[in-house]
């Protein structure tokens, strides 16, 4: 037994004491409830109790069963009394088959279980009717049979998405009560607690509220009550009903920390007695006067002395401040400052508005990302999306992206949102061909549709270059298809997995589909095809896109952290790429080159078809000057791999990744129509670029990316050319890369911008393209990044000594690991994988042997040319 308190109390209500029958601890005895009442009674409320705001203080509880039971209280005028009671179980009957009429549900809705009578002091009666599933529940009950005029006595309450708040939050000083579970976490708040025992709360008008009460009587018609506290007072309205949801801004003498501010789901500065905060957070500080002006994307301030207070409230409810002082509702409109803290009310959004985006001149419906905003900075929601939204791994199944405390969402084009009067801030973005929107709009009551306009700045799409991204997770495929064609990616590769004993994805793998094809009822334009990325977390990860059959499996080898405990080492990438290629897939190397070992042997043994550059966790670092560095080694010695991009998305991980933050650009040849496997096919020639927002085209000799050329041995001059174009991130600079070093460099026009080189080559060499940009508040990066053209030399061969040892020992570290740590599958296996292990080895070391060039080697791999 326990005394609850589910927030302040009212000071418009006051608990009755009143002595009822019996102590809930002689209740516990009594063999006229049900067993199942005795066995729950330890968790019902005793002593002084808060619920729904109102106070009750409960000592002996009236049993009521078969005669009626009066008890007298203090003198008492009121608009309302309240009373916290339940019901004993009532069985029905059924027949021999099973079957029960008349079929009142286990409920009993509508039975006439009491009458509750006030007795005023003039000796005059007010009666009121209980019935079942009206005024009082069972103190168990069944799924969906709700009280229609009472509430369960634990009001509702906000969940923390933070684990470890949440469990602080959440624990009350029930035993019973267990930690809410992550899934259950999602829906950020807890209605009914899973205990044994239910108390109800039904609030009575006074029929005669002038009259002063002196005592109530409660007259059994069947069945057996429980009513254990009684409370009166005033109230304009039904006191256990809520108003609409509203905001406040909340203003404080001091700052609070950033942790203070993760933290303010815990509600530790401000509660409501009749009604609830749903939630707070710090007010964030839009560019409002030059919203229109400045970039997409752009992280507000954020205000530590000034809170967002989210709330749901009956219209005289009263906020508790953490100093103690108190703030009614009704005043928040002429709240002067008290003490520490202010409110002020937020216009609320109520003005349910139609968006569109069109395209100029079609008006078709197009997919964007969308973020809208209130003058305090709130963040507004279509109705269909997350209010809040949750940016934990694998924690979000709302279509949102997350750039810090940026926030927005996708949407088809077509959008229903409630909107508060006066000036919003709206954002629209869409790939890196469309300028990026930000408008004001003044809303009113006869602001029913907004329509926007948006228009193509660049036009690769329709010069043969389509836009993918290699390496999504976690998203459902009709979700991938949304995000996609909002952001202006073309092609989605999804990507079942493994993660321990996690199993992601796989249920949309069919080995076959493609969604968004016209076959399977979409476009051509925006497609979504499930591949996987099969991973081990020493030698590495390998994604295998696009092939038909059976999925490759297993998906994950060799135990934490990516398989399971104990799992063996059965499986190389390089198997894995194989066996993909077969089956007529696109072999990726993910995320490049972490983690960094057998993707050495998979790209001697040619067994890769390209490389991944990938954003990290910030979205601003641009193409990591280390990932390249790992390429330019295999470019250095010949290995031609184009580059790609992925995102390596994992639904709301990471804020600031969005599906295409950084992109492929392939381009289709002329003769040939876009499709999934035109897509593939593209990729392996090499026509490629990745980029964070610059469009590029770039040749050598008039051959594009990709391409090989042939020059005799005595070298020659070759002719550049580039063009390069940007509405998303200003550029800087371009920049020539010949074998791995910057050869040319030429200052850039911001937005587009076009030139050509003329450079001497006199070995063999690869050359390609590099784009630098940068935003005005964040560093320079390299935003884009062309795959390489090779230049062969007669007679010279593509060769980097110190690079190409490096990639040896990276062979050499992957049989080491397959010997010794890694966790051994049976003989057969382990030396089939030895042997591919040693064929790349030796391949390469061949070829370093032939260019005469002596090394040292390991225990395991030396041999008897160096004795």
């Amino acid at each position: 037994m326990s005394a609850y308190r589910d927030g302040p109390a009212s000071s418009m209500f006051w608990p009755l004491s009143f002595d009822g029958t019996v102590s809930l601890e002689e209740l516990a005895r009594n063999p006229d409830i049900s067993a199942d009442l005795r066995k729950a009674l330890p968790f019902a409320h005793s002593g002084s109790c808060v619920a729904w705001g109102v106070p009750f203080e409960i000592g002996h509880p009236v049993l009521l069963r078969d005669q009626p039971v009066t008890v007298a209280i203090s003198q008492t005028a009121a608009q309302w009394f309240v009373f916290l009671h339940t019901s004993d179980s009532r069985s029905l009957a059924a027949d021999a088959n099973g079957f029960i009429s008349p079929m009142r549900g286990i409920g009993q809705l509508g039975e006439r279980a009491a009458d509750y009578v006030l007795i005023y002091e003039d000796g005059s009666e007010g009666r009121a009717e209980i019935r079942r599933r009206h005024q009082v529940g069972s103190f168990q009950f069944r799924w969906g049979d709700k009280c229609l005029q009472a509430v369960t006595a634990k009001k509702p309450r906000p969940l923390s998405l933070n684990t470890r708040e949440q469990t602080r939050l959440i624990k009350d000083t029930t035993a019973h009560n267990p930690n809410v579970q992550w899934g259950e976490r999602q829906t950020q708040l807890v209605f009914e607690d899973p205990t044994p025992f239910h108390n109800f709360v039904w609030a009575f008008k006074n029929p005669h509220p002038e009259k002063p009460v002196k005592g109530i009587r409660f007259e059994p018609v069947c069945g057996t009550l429980l009513i254990s506290g009684v409370a009166a007072g005033n109230a304009r309205s039904m006191p256990l009903r809520w108003e609409k949801r509203r905001k406040a801004l909340l203003r404080m003498s001091s700052k609070l920390s950033h942790d203070s501010a993760r933290r303010l789901s815990l509600l530790e500065h401000i509660q409501l007695d009749l009604g609830q905060v749903i939630s707070m957070a710090p007010r964030l500080v839009y560019p409002t006067d030059d919203w229109e002006q400045t970039r997409q994307n752009l992280e507000p301030g954020t205000m530590f002395d000034e809170v967002i207070v989210e709330y749901a409230a009956h219209e005289e409810a009263a906020f508790h401040m953490q100093d103690g002082s108190r703030i009614p509702v009704q005043d928040l409109e002429e709240c002067p400052s008290q003490g520490e803290f202010s409110l002020e009310p937020i216009a609320p959004a109520d003005q349910r508005v139609i968006l569109r985006v069109v395209e100029v001149g079609t008006k078709k419906l197009l997919p964007v990302k969308l973020h809208v905003h209130g003058s305090s900075g709130e963040y507004l929601a279509p109705l269909d999306r997350m209010r809040n939204p949750n940016p934990e791994w694998f924690e979000n199944y709302s279509p949102d992206f997350f750039h810090g405390n940026h926030l927005s969402t996708y949407i088809s084009g077509l959008s229903t949102i409630d909107l508060p009067l006066g000036q919003v801030f709206l954002e629209i973005t869409k790939g890196f061909e469309i300028k990026p929107i930000r408008r004001t709009f003044e809303i009113t009551r006869e602001t029913e549709q907004i329509t926007v306009e948006i228009e193509k700045a660049l036009h690769w799409r329709e010069n043969g270059w389509v836009t993918a991204d290699t390496h999504v997770h976690f998203l459902s495929p009709s979700t991938a298809m949304l995000e996609g064609a909002a952001e202006g990616v073309n092609v989605i590769n999804l990507l079942a997995s493994q993660w321990g004993e996690l199993m992601t994805n796989v249920g949309d793998f069919d080995g076959h589909t493609t969604f968004g094809t016209k076959a399977a009822g979409g476009d051509g334009e925006f497609l979504v095809r499930v591949g996987t990325e099969n991973r081990q977390h020493v030698l590495g990860h390998i994604s295998l896109l696009g092939y038909s059959g059976s999925m490759i499996l297993p998906l994950c080898s060799g135990g934490p952290d990516e398989s399971a405990i104990g799992d063996p080492v059965d499986v190389l990438l390089t198997e894995w790429a194989r066996q993909c290629r077969q089956q007529g897939g696109l072999v990726v190397l993910p995320h490049f080159p972490d983690p960094r070992l057998e993707n050495a042997a998979t790209i001697i043994l040619q067994e890769a078809d390209a490389i991944e550059l990938y954003p990290g966790k910030d979205a601003y670092r641009g193409v990591d000057p280390y990932s390249l560095s790992d390429w330019y080694r295999y470019l250095n010695n010949g290995y031609l791999l184009p580059a790609v991009a992925g995102t390596d998305k994992q639904a709301a991980r990471y804020a600031g990744r969005a599906v295409g933050a950084i992109r492929t650009y392939v381009k289709i040849p002329d003769h040939q129509e876009f499709s999934y496997e035109t897509w593939m096919d593209a990729v392996r020639t090499g026509h490629t670029f990745v980029t964070y927002g610059p469009l590029m085209d770039f040749t050598v000799e008039g051959k594009p990316m990709g391409s090989r050329l042939n020059m005799p041995s005595s070298g020659g001059t070759i002719d550049v050319s580039w063009q390069v174009a940007s509405v998303i991130v200003p550029m800087t600079t371009v920049q020539l890369v010949v074998n791995g070093e910057i050869r040319e460099t030429r200052a850039l026009r911001s937005d587009q911008d076009a030139g050509t080189w003329r450079v001497r080559i006199s070995k063999s060499s690869w050359v390609a393209l590099l784009v630098r940009a940068k935003y005005d508040d964040k560093p320079e990066i390299i935003a884009a990044h062309s795959s390489p053209v090779m230049i062969h030399v007669e007679g010279s061969e593509f060769f980097a000594a110190a690079d190409a040892l490096t990639i040896l020992d990276q062979i050499d570290g992957a049989m080491a690991y397959v010997d010794t740590m890694g966790t051994r599958a049976e003989a057969k296996r382990h030396k089939e994988m030895r042997l591919v292990l040693e064929s790349a080895y030796r391949r390469l070391h061949n070829r370093m042997h032939n260019m005469g060039f002596d090394h040292t080697h390991s225990v395991g791999t030396h041999h008897s040319e160096h004795n």
